[in-house]
């Protein structure tokens, strides 16, 4: 799907791979990618797979040794210096996770979901929250970006 906005070019490849039908909105999926995004680039690519706990934690236990679901894995496209695409990479979220720990953390499922959209992004665009510092930085760049979609701060104990 393209989709332009502000000057932004994104082709988005949503691919729903559960039965789940507590799914965001390809519109809200789309707008939350590109508020995650916009200010760093003016073309992206991306596909973004939901799916069921069997999937992520297949995916979970092969990519990161991890036996068990997770809410978002991310698998950025790191091309070659010579090739210049806006592949950014893939996002796989697993829609139980996610409508679990909106239960669990008081949250809307919708706040949720923007959430686990925007982190995902940016940890395809390289940021991390292996150590303290990272973390800090991550943290306050998605609260921002959460915040000015209209959602609370996602990381404030509710």
């Amino acid at each position: 799907m393209s989709h332009l906005c502000t000057d932004f070019k994104l082709e988005l490849d949503l691919q729903i791979a559960t039965d789940n039908d507590s799914l965001p909105t390809q519109e809200n999926v789309e707008l939350w990618v590109l508020t995650a995004l916009k200010n760093t680039m003016t073309e992206a690519e991306l596909t973004i797979r939901i799916v069921d706990v069997i999937e992520s934690q297949q995916l979970n236990h092969t990519y990161r040794g991890k036996d068990k679901p997770t809410n978002v894995l991310s698998f950025p496209f790191d091309a070659p210096p010579e090739i210049d695409i806006p592949l950014l990479g893939d996002l796989v979220v697993c829609a139980s996770v996610v409508e679990h720990e909106a239960i669990q953390q008081n949250k809307s499922l919708q706040a949720h979901w923007a959430h686990m959209i925007v982190h995902g992004c940016l940890h395809l665009l390289g940021y991390d929250h292996i150590n303290d510092a990272e973390a800090e930085e991550m943290e306050s760049i998605e609260t921002q970006l959460i915040e000015s979609l209209g959602f609370n701060n996602p990381y404030k104990e509710l």
